[in-house]
């Protein structure tokens, strides 16, 4: 059921000053990013699979191909505690005070004892900064039609709750950032398409109607949070080393049922590169060439029906997947749907800073 424009108004909360949502000059791509993304300490990165270094590479990539410079890239911006407040608990922040919390949500045993200001600068500064750029991220999809963030996808992080290398809820921000800020924008689809189960918004979208879940993963791996599950409108769990065809299959048709039965005014696409054959914890078999195809897949459908899309990065455990996602936005572009030009959102929208 749609909501009024009453409805919407009284549903938006007076919003606290930010950084994250400053104008970005009509010179620059919507593409966000900063060079403060990546972790590097003492090496300790390298003891979790995750390439902590990803990110930087995929701007790399970008830039050998032409298709960005530093001059037309959104510089990312840290997300204050007033930021973070918008969804989590003061309780929750506090616990990142302590190095062996921290430890355990990224996995990095070796970081429990570290002194706090050394994880705070050195691990949680770039989360904080790719949160940030998630949350800036849709305030640009709503006004360009598309916007990517290299970073974020911390899907496993809730509220009150971190883990699987996720300390930040960027998802559940962004959406609560755009639903009191931008009239208009009263409905959201989070299509969430990594390997693993995205628990973390589940769980903050409970019982909110006015965000529909669509997650296709492995049912076999982490988290298997069973409470979660009850969170998600198209639920399409994956078998073992699945493939290519069935799995564009089930991506092309899910996802048109799902923009069918609840039409949203934007779309947060998690868009995980661990699906990846050989990655060591998706247990899926998509080739390259299936990513590429995928992401296609969800642009293609948001820019047909004209819905303003966000994508973010998530989680992709091998050294390729940088080339990968690099080679997906030089995809889109190629095929038209992804350009520098405005586009706006097509009911309109008053922006609140």
């Amino acid at each position: 059921m749609k909501m009024s424009q009453k409805e919407v108004k009284e549903d938006k909360k007076t919003p606290h000053n930010t950084q994250l949502y400053a104008d970005v000059p009509s010179t620059c791509w919507p593409i966000v990013y900063s060079p403060e993304y990546n972790i590097t300490f003492l090496g300790l990165e390298k003891l979790h699979p995750f390439d902590a270094g990803k990110w930087g590479k995929v701007i790399n990539f970008l830039k050998e191909e032409k298709l960005v410079t530093d001059d037309t890239i959104v510089e990312a911006r840290e997300a204050t505690e007033e930021d973070l407040l918008v969804v989590h608990t003061r309780r929750y922040l506090n616990k990142l005070k302590w190095s062996f919390v921290v430890a355990h949500i990224t996995e990095i045993p070796p970081v429990l004892i570290l002194p706090n200001f050394l994880v705070q600068r050195k691990v949680l500064k770039p989360l904080r900064t790719q949160t940030g750029g998630t949350i800036m991220a849709g305030k640009l999809a709503i006004e360009r039609g598309w916007a990517i963030n290299i970073g974020g996808g911390f899907h496993h992080c809730s509220s009150d709750k971190g883990g699987g290398f996720c300390a930040y809820a960027d998802i559940t921000l962004a959406v609560k950032f755009l639903f009191e800020r931008v009239e208009g924008v009263a409905k959201a689809t989070v299509v969430d398409l990594d390997a693993h189960q995205g628990n973390g918004h589940e769980r903050d979208f409970m019982d909110d109607n006015k965000v529909y879940i669509m997650d296709v993963y492995n049912r076999y791996i982490y988290p298997g949070d069973g409470f979660a599950k009850r969170a998600i409108r198209q639920k399409v769990e994956l078998d073992w080393g699945t493939e290519d065809r069935e799995y564009l299959n089930k991506v092309e048709k899910f996802l048109e049922c799902s923009l069918n039965e609840v039409p949203p005014d934007i779309i947060i696409y998690n868009a995980g590169t661990d699906i990846l054959d050989g990655d060591p914890l998706g247990g899926l078999a998509i080739s390259p060439q299936g990513i590429i195809s995928r992401d296609e897949i969800v642009f293609k459908a948001a820019r047909t029906r004209k819905i303003p899309i966000l994508m973010v990065t998530s989680g992709g455990y091998q050294r390729r997947t940088a080339k990968i996602i690099a080679d997906s936005i030089l995809n889109l572009h190629s095929h038209g749907l992804i350009d520098k030009q405005f586009v706006g959102h097509e009911a309109g929208t008053t922006l609140s800073l």
